[in-house]
């Protein structure tokens, strides 16, 4: 696909200078998870959904400081690269509602495309790449490591959520929540492995803070 590899062009340009773990790295692998939930998913559009998966973190507000403008670009971009109307539609709609924020309070209904896209994303933050990316991300930002005595927030809206606490409470108020928020059965069978991985590291990061061997 011609547009695709053009579009790669782009996106990497965009994340050059990413040191969150949202950069083109890690935008290749949410793509290839894609390619490969929507290759076992009915009714999939490939297009849609590699646009989508490629594009899901430029317009993003952790990253970005002005979303309207990053957002217009995107679609500028697009019709450039001769998509219709509808895909563009389609592809912002995903891009703007697929977070894990975005849908703290509501919960957005999501195309097939979009759960595909979701469930790759998801997939990408938990596992062993989850917790190395949890730990660069909180590096980035100074935040600690963990605090026994800073307990972990629920039930939180997303201003609340944007609030840095502890890395490690990081996995308690989203990573962990992830497996049973998948759309797709493919992604479900996926992430059945890097949640107990995940599981395992914090059980043993705990014992080893308390000293216990």
């Amino acid at each position: 696909m011609k547009k695709i590899d053009d579009l790669k062009q782009y996106v990497s340009e965009q994340l050059a200078n990413d040191a969150t773990g949202h950069d083109f790295s890690h935008i290749i692998r949410v793509a290839n998870l894609a390619k490969e939930i929507s290759n076992q998913t009915d009714n999939a559009d490939l297009l849609i959904v590699l646009t989508a998966a490629y594009l899901h973190d430029v317009i993003d507000d952790k990253l970005v400081e002005n979303t309207y403008d990053k957002q217009k670009e995107v679609q500028s971009k697009l019709k450039e690269l001769d998509y219709t109307s509808s895909q563009i539609n389609e592809v912002m709609d995903i891009i703007t509602h697929m977070s894990y924020s975005a849908n703290l309070k509501h919960h957005y209904e999501l195309t097939i495309n979009g759960q595909i896209v979701q469930d790759a994303d998801r997939l990408d933050a938990i596992g062993a790449i989850g917790i190395a990316r949890a730990m660069y991300f909180g590096g980035h930002f100074g935040d600690t490591i963990y605090d026994p005595q800073q307990v972990p927030r629920s039930d939180m809206d997303k201003s609340q959520y944007r609030k840095h606490t502890t890395v490690i409470n990081h996995f308690y108020e989203k990573l962990f929540k992830l497996p049973e928020l998948m759309n797709t059965s493919v992604a479900k069978k996926m992430a059945g492995n890097r949640s107990k991985y995940m599981h395992d590291f914090v059980r043993e990061f705990k014992n080893e803070w308390r000293g216990i061997q």
